[in-house]
């Protein structure tokens, strides 16, 4: 597996940062030392949301600052090579929740939260609550809606984070308009921001629209807002996010718990408050290595849509979107030094597992494309840490491929839940060193309209397999060690082909074996089907 400092816009660690006007909140407690553990754990789970594997300081990033959740994997257990089941945010949460495939649990795409009578299957706080554990849960659900009811602090707007936040920001915040120079962000916060050059709507009175090629006003969506959002940095909803984890945990300290934090950024609208804004100087940041990728012989056949999204935006505009993804996610470090101060405050460290992930990551620009929905190393390949002292020894590091469908299993292994089916396998014997054969690789999938794509990953190779048949549908596999940015699929049209089948077809029988651990449907259609 290559070093992220080979990877897209990692520069030497000497790089010059702009961190005037915040000093880092570091979350203190042992480095090495592993208490004993004294009684059945609590949980506590934090998850961003499209923040990719490399945006922390510990995967080898020499720009961004992430001195609180690098001291979390200090404190346990750092997963190398995690990856989403779906490199979509609905479905992937699904699959954290129950530790089951897409398939299994029916959700496909990001409109199936508002859909009824399915995903009938117990989540891992469903399953923990039966046990008297006291489960709550904040910040943005993004999943089936009526899956939130089954938190204690559940309530008729709980899934609609944006709204519930809104409302918090109306009585700290006062409205007032845009100002000339500004726009309002009346996808989320409703509250004003100075747009950077990349914005849609930068140079623009407030309130104009972009008009395209055709003359007709642009849709504005939240990945078109990036700027400098005016909202004191006390208020934004990262911060009000952690205050509400702070209370909980305050409030259920002297009982059993499972609590999860779930934070909206690193996600657009990438519009942080000062002083995170401008942290990052966008003249600082390297844009990434594949940003000129022609994508030829490309199997990503849904990235080359899109190449549209970015509306013809000079590529150097992705070095603001990088700055801004950067300021976001220290911003969320440095709440997450809160919480886990508070954690130690109250006496729970050494008796809570906390662990740290994200449901996907962002592009970035790599391969000249944004967001996620792809199964490129940026949109797929996610952080995650584990610490419970006294149960996950200090200063692990794993290497073998990892899935959110093992987090459930996981979960309940350790919170001394037996007995539950999973789709996934506990990561504690891997933790402690064992069944380290049993972890050869992971997929990760997408069928958007019921067209299932599947990614094979092992700590070298990357298959992605394409169910349908069709001009323009290739197959892609990729030697990860010497094409880290995966420019130059092996297969599809390469005319040495040849020569990489052998390796191809080993990649798709682990497919197969999954698919049958799956019990899925596609076993004979992807058996019968060659490789493109």
């Amino acid at each position: 597996m290559a070093q992220v400092s080979r990877r897209d816009f990692i520069i030497g660690a000497g790089a010059a940062v702009g961190l005037a006007g915040i000093t880092p909140l570091i979350a203190e407690g042992r480095d090495d030392a592993t208490p004993k553990q004294t009684s059945e754990p609590n949980l506590l789970f934090i998850m961003t949301d499209q923040q990719r594997w490399d945006a922390l300081s510990r995967a080898g990033n020499g720009i961004l600052k992430t001195p609180n959740l690098d001291r979390l994997a200090k404190q346990g257990v750092y997963f190398e090579n995690a990856f989403s089941a779906c490199p979509v945010c609905v479905p992937a949460r699904m699959s954290i929740l129950t530790g089951c495939s897409t398939q299994r649990t029916g959700v496909r795409c990001n409109y199936d939260v508002d859909r009824k009578g399915y995903a009938q299957i117990p989540t891992f706080d469903n399953i923990l609550s039966e046990r008297g554990v006291w489960a709550e849960y904040y910040g943005k659900w993004h999943s089936p809606e009526w899956r939130a009811l089954d938190y204690k602090n559940r309530a008729p707007a709980f899934a609609n984070f944006g709204g519930r936040y809104v409302d918090y920001l109306n009585k700290h915040v006062p409205v007032r308009p845009a100002r000339e120079g500004e726009q309002i962000d009346d996808l989320y916060s409703r509250r004003p921001y100075a747009p950077d050059p990349i914005d849609l709507r930068y140079g623009l009175s407030p309130g104009a629209r972009p008009v395209g090629q055709d003359g007709k006003p642009i849709k504005i969506i939240q990945p078109d807002c990036l700027g400098c959002l005016d909202v004191p940095a006390g208020h934004t909803s990262t911060a009000f996010c952690a205050n509400q984890i702070i209370e909980a945990l305050e409030r259920l300290k002297d009982r059993r718990f499972s609590i999860t934090c779930s934070f909206h950024h690193p996600h657009s609208p990438m519009t942080p408050s000062k002083p995170y804004h401008g942290m990052y100087p966008p003249a600082e940041m390297p844009l990434p290595a594949s940003i000129d990728d022609p994508m030829t012989n490309s199997p990503y056949s849904i990235a080359r849509r899109m190449r549209t999204m970015t509306t013809g935006r000079p590529k150097e505009m992705f070095r603001y979107m990088i700055s801004n993804y950067y300021a976001l996610v220290y911003e969320i470090d440095y709440h997450v030094g809160r919480i886990l101060s508070k954690l130690r405050e109250l006496g729970l460290e050494e008796n809570t597992l906390v662990i740290f992930t994200s449901d996907h990551g962002e592009m970035l620009g790599s391969h000249n494309l944004r967001e996620k929905n792809v199964f490129y190393e940026e949109s797929a390949h996610i952080p995650l840490l584990m610490r419970l002292p006294g149960g996950i020894p200090a200063n692990g590091t794993v290497r073998e491929p990892v899935s959110h469908l093992d987090l459930c299993a996981t979960i309940l292994d350790y919170l001394s839940v037996s007995g539950r089916p999973s789709q996934g396998k506990s990561l504690r014997p891997l933790i402690g060193g064992k069944q380290r054969s049993t972890f050869d690789y992971v997929v990760s999938e997408w069928d958007p309209d019921n067209v299932p794509n599947f990614m094979v990953r092992t700590k070298e190779w990357k298959l992605l397999f394409c169910r349908t048949e069709g001009p323009g549908r290739l197959d892609g596999l990729y030697d990860l060690r010497n094409d880290p940015h995966e420019m130059n699929n092996l297969v599809g049209d390469n005319p040495d082909r040849s020569k990489w089948l052998s390796q191809a077809e080993e990649m798709k029988e682990r497919l197969i074996q999954w698919l049958k651990r799956m019990e899925s449907p596609f076993i004979e259609v992807v058996k019968r089907r060659k490789i493109h």
